[in-house]
């Protein structure tokens, strides 16, 4: 401990001497410096030093005490070393950002700060920053996310009996409750209001009601309510429980894009239900096969439909679609199945292959149509509804407990890596 002590005051003692020599000596050029060696690279004074000031100025931003220097140098330089670790291990692993994926993350970061891409570069520079040293730093984060997640996700297993355990508890049960977003719309009925004056005030809320169950939107209307003023607005997510009282038998009742009128003591309510999630869920399924016919440089889109053709009438004769799908189809998952793709959800399936399924009836085979992938027929077997709710459910608590798990494993495996690389602090 002592030594490490030692170490990080000659480190602490570098670093302010490179920050103020320029001051006490303008005549003396000062020359980067290693500060330490990590594996193949090395962690410079110049990027000590900045990464300091940047944090300082985070910690000073958010109104929060400064912690003694020597503590804030040695964390600063432990979480360079450890940058610079993950970075070797993504670059050994071959892990690559496309230009694409890193301009959607800079527009996302843009996006988030209520700013376009053109005004985000302008704001950074006027902050007297580069705005391709910043693209720089989030490609970095990003290859960094990117090793974290390969490395710590395989360490977690959740497992069925973990969620059933944790579905028994106060917490899970709380967690799978239904959660609705209500947007409500009050206009205030006083003691003082006559009764002519009340009935007004209905019709007036029976009107607004109307035109929404005829398509307008709820916010255009109420916001365009000039006769009588309406206060409320969006309650956010809230569990039944969190839900003002006038609203907690009526939530359930409605469905998304769905207005109601209640009354309450305070007056006449016009209750739209926003979203709502957790709640007894439905799904169209469809049981399919089928085959697909590749392009290549051998195979002529020309020749993979006739193919198809051929194959589909052999289908419409009599036989099996199952054996023509194993000795013809080029699907590798599926052939040796017969085709057979199992049970099937919105939104599984390539939208061309999705569009001629939901086209196509039960027991019928389609015509050749061509996706991404190749030219297919598909024949549907059958179709169901499926209650998918505690599906989701479970899955919900999955990912709860994955998340809470993720942390620990995270910095396990920080150690883990931190203390089997080689490092030599200068």
């Amino acid at each position: 401990m002592k030594l490490r002590s030692i170490i990080f005051g000659y480190i602490r003692y570098q670093v302010l001497f490179l920050l103020t020599s320029a001051l006490c000596h303008a005549e003396i050029q000062i020359l980067d410096q290693v500060v330490a060696v990590v594996e193949d690279d090395v962690v410079l004074s110049s990027e000590l030093r900045e990464r300091l000031d940047s944090i300082k100025d985070s910690i000073q931003g958010r109104g929060l005490e400064q912690p003694p220097e020597d503590i804030l140098i040695r964390e600063t330089l432990d979480a360079l070393i450890l940058e610079s670790i993950q970075l070797q291990l993504g670059k050994r692993a071959g892990v690559r950002i496309s230009d694409a994926m890193l301009d959607s993350a800079m527009q996302r970061i843009a996006a988030s700060n209520q700013l376009s891409l053109a005004e985000f570069r302008v704001a950074i520079t006027e902050q007297g920053a580069s705005y391709d040293v910043t693209r720089q730093q989030v490609l970095r984060e990003m290859i960094i996310q990117r090793v974290q997640s390969g490395n710590v996700n395989r360490r977690i297993q959740i497992t069925q009996q973990e969620i059933t355990n944790f579905l028994d508890t106060d917490d899970g049960q709380r967690m799978i409750q239904p959660e609705y977003r209500i947007i409500q719309a009050l206009l205030a009925i006083s003691k003082e209001d006559s009764k002519a004056e009340k009935k007004k005030k209905q019709a007036y809320v029976n009107k607004l009601l109307n035109r929404i169950s005829e398509g307008e939107r709820f916010e255009d209307v109420v916001g365009g309510a000039v006769e009588y003023p309406f206060t409320g607005g969006d309650l956010g997510w809230r569990k039944l429980e969190d839900l003002p009282s006038i609203f907690v038998d009526l939530a359930p009742t409605l469905d998304p894009g769905e207005t109601l009128k209640t009354t309450s003591p305070n007056g006449l309510h016009l209750v739209y239900m926003a979203e709502s999630r957790g709640r007894k869920t439905i799904v169209d399924e469809t049981k399919a096969s089928h085959i697909l016919i590749k392009i290549s440089e051998i195979k002529t889109e020309k020749q993979a439909k006739r193919l198809l053709e051929t194959i589909k009438s052999q289908a419409e004769s009599g036989e099996e679609f199952s054996d023509l799908a194993r000795q013809y189809s080029e699907d590798i998952g599926s052939a040796s199945e017969g085709g057979s793709l199992g049970w099937i959800r919105s939104g599984q399936m390539v939208p061309e292959f999705e569009n001629t399924m939901d086209s196509t009836e039960i027991s019928t085979i389609s015509i050749p149509f061509k996706s991404q992938f190749g030219w297919h027929v598909l024949k549907v077997n059958d179709r169901r509804k499926k209650d998918v709710t505690d599906e989701i459910q479970r899955n919900k608590i999955a990912e709860f407990l994955h998340n809470r798990k993720y942390q620990e494993e995270l910095d396990a495996w920080l150690q883990k890596i931190r203390d089997e690389a080689f490092v030599d602090i200068k």
